[in-house]
Protein backbone atom coordinates (compact mmCIF):
# COMPACT_ATOMS: atom_id res chain seq x y z
CA UNK A 1 0.00 0.00 0.00
CA UNK A 2 0.83 3.20 -0.64
CA UNK A 3 0.50 7.06 -0.38
CA UNK A 4 -2.20 7.16 -3.16
CA UNK A 5 -3.84 4.55 -2.00
CA UNK A 6 -4.18 6.36 1.59
CA UNK A 7 -5.08 9.67 0.16
CA UNK A 8 -7.87 8.09 -2.14
CA UNK A 9 -9.53 6.58 0.94
CA UNK A 10 -9.16 10.00 3.09
CA UNK A 11 -9.56 12.43 0.30
CA UNK A 12 -7.05 15.16 -1.07
CA UNK A 13 -7.88 18.10 1.40
CA UNK A 14 -5.26 19.93 2.73
CA UNK A 15 -5.62 22.70 5.11
CA UNK A 16 -3.37 25.99 4.49
CA UNK A 17 -2.63 29.06 5.79
CA UNK A 18 -0.72 32.52 4.68
CA UNK A 19 2.46 32.63 6.42
CA UNK A 20 1.04 36.26 7.40
CA UNK A 21 -2.01 34.78 9.51
CA UNK A 22 -1.37 34.35 13.29
CA UNK A 23 -0.63 31.73 15.64
CA UNK A 24 -3.98 32.36 17.00
CA UNK A 25 -5.76 31.88 13.82
CA UNK A 26 -4.31 28.61 13.37
CA UNK A 27 -5.12 27.49 16.87
CA UNK A 28 -8.75 28.23 15.78
CA UNK A 29 -8.28 26.22 12.67
CA UNK A 30 -6.44 23.60 14.19
CA UNK A 31 -9.68 23.38 17.11
CA UNK A 32 -12.28 23.32 14.69
CA UNK A 33 -10.84 21.59 11.80
CA UNK A 34 -9.94 18.86 14.66
CA UNK A 35 -6.25 18.44 12.66
CA UNK A 36 -2.93 18.49 14.01
CA UNK A 37 -1.13 20.68 11.70
CA UNK A 38 -1.67 22.84 8.57
CA UNK A 39 0.54 23.16 5.45
CA UNK A 40 2.19 26.72 5.00
CA UNK A 41 1.55 28.55 1.30
CA UNK A 42 2.10 31.30 -0.41
CA UNK A 43 1.84 31.70 -4.20
CA UNK A 44 1.17 28.16 -4.71
CA UNK A 45 4.38 26.88 -3.22
CA UNK A 46 4.58 25.21 0.62
CA UNK A 47 6.51 27.31 2.64
CA UNK A 48 6.65 24.91 5.58
CA UNK A 49 4.43 23.41 8.25
CA UNK A 50 3.07 24.82 11.21
CA UNK A 51 1.24 21.89 13.78
CA UNK A 52 0.07 22.24 17.55
CA UNK A 53 3.49 21.78 18.60
CA UNK A 54 4.94 24.52 17.09
CA UNK A 55 2.26 26.69 18.64
CA UNK A 56 3.00 24.76 22.20
CA UNK A 57 6.76 26.10 21.60
CA UNK A 58 5.65 29.72 20.70
CA UNK A 59 3.46 29.77 23.57
CA UNK A 60 6.18 28.33 25.74
CA UNK A 61 8.95 31.02 24.65
CA UNK A 62 6.86 34.04 24.54
CA UNK A 63 3.48 33.22 26.61
CA UNK A 64 0.12 34.31 25.69
CA UNK A 65 1.81 37.35 23.67
CA UNK A 66 2.53 34.10 21.05
CA UNK A 67 -0.80 33.70 19.50
CA UNK A 68 -0.53 37.43 17.59
CA UNK A 69 2.74 36.00 15.97
CA UNK A 70 2.89 35.19 12.35
CA UNK A 71 3.05 31.96 11.38
CA UNK A 72 6.53 32.42 9.62
CA UNK A 73 7.55 33.07 13.19
CA UNK A 74 6.67 29.68 14.41
CA UNK A 75 6.09 27.84 11.83
CA UNK A 76 8.33 24.51 10.58
CA UNK A 77 10.43 25.67 7.30
CA UNK A 78 12.58 22.53 6.60
CA UNK A 79 10.09 19.96 5.78
CA UNK A 80 10.14 16.30 5.10
CA UNK A 81 7.70 15.52 1.87
CA UNK A 82 6.35 12.32 0.43
CA UNK A 83 5.19 11.43 -2.97
CA UNK A 84 2.19 9.34 -4.24
CA UNK A 85 4.59 6.17 -4.93
CA UNK A 86 5.88 6.14 -1.42
CA UNK A 87 4.54 2.97 0.74
CA UNK A 88 3.34 3.13 4.31
CA UNK A 89 7.04 1.24 5.68
CA UNK A 90 8.55 4.51 4.03
CA UNK A 91 6.31 6.98 5.63
CA UNK A 92 6.51 4.98 8.96
CA UNK A 93 10.34 4.90 8.57
CA UNK A 94 10.42 8.84 8.06
CA UNK A 95 8.05 9.94 10.84
CA UNK A 96 10.08 8.12 13.59
CA UNK A 97 13.22 8.99 12.37
CA UNK A 98 12.06 12.31 12.17
CA UNK A 99 9.85 12.31 15.25
CA UNK A 100 7.23 14.08 13.33
CA UNK A 101 3.21 13.51 12.86
CA UNK A 102 2.35 14.98 9.24
CA UNK A 103 4.06 14.27 5.92
CA UNK A 104 2.96 16.96 2.80
CA UNK A 105 1.96 14.95 -0.71
CA UNK A 106 4.07 16.47 -3.07
CA UNK A 107 3.58 15.42 -6.83
CA UNK A 108 4.97 17.23 -9.85
CA UNK A 109 5.96 20.11 -7.74
CA UNK A 110 2.46 20.76 -6.44
CA UNK A 111 0.95 19.89 -3.23
CA UNK A 112 -1.66 17.54 -3.76
CA UNK A 113 -2.44 16.24 -0.01
CA UNK A 114 -1.13 15.27 3.16
CA UNK A 115 -0.39 12.25 5.65
CA UNK A 116 -0.97 11.96 9.06
CA UNK A 117 0.66 9.01 11.72
CA UNK A 118 -3.15 8.15 12.18
CA UNK A 119 -3.10 8.02 8.53
CA UNK A 120 -0.48 5.51 8.39
CA UNK A 121 -1.26 3.55 11.24
CA UNK A 122 -5.50 3.39 10.29
CA UNK A 123 -3.70 1.41 7.03
CA UNK A 124 -0.74 -0.51 7.74
CA UNK A 125 -3.16 -2.02 10.32
CA UNK A 126 -6.27 -2.48 7.81
CA UNK A 127 -3.33 -4.12 5.57
CA UNK A 128 -2.44 -6.41 8.10
CA UNK A 129 -6.01 -7.54 8.35
CA UNK A 130 -5.84 -8.50 5.38
CA UNK A 131 -2.85 -10.38 5.18
CA UNK A 132 -3.99 -12.53 8.13
CA UNK A 133 -7.56 -13.08 6.57
CA UNK A 134 -5.59 -14.51 3.48
CA UNK A 135 -3.26 -16.73 5.29
CA UNK A 136 -6.26 -18.25 7.68
CA UNK A 137 -8.15 -18.91 4.36
CA UNK A 138 -4.76 -20.62 2.71
CA UNK A 139 -4.48 -22.67 5.48
CA UNK A 140 -8.77 -23.29 5.69
CA UNK A 141 -8.45 -24.45 2.24
CA UNK A 142 -4.97 -26.24 1.62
Amino acid sequence: MNVAAILKAKGPEVVTVDPNATLGQVATTLSERRIGAIVVMQDRKVLGIVSERDVIKAIARVGAAALTTPVREAMTSRIITCGLNDSIDELMDSMTAGRFRHLPVIEDGELVGIVSIGDVVKHRIAETVMETEALKLYIATG
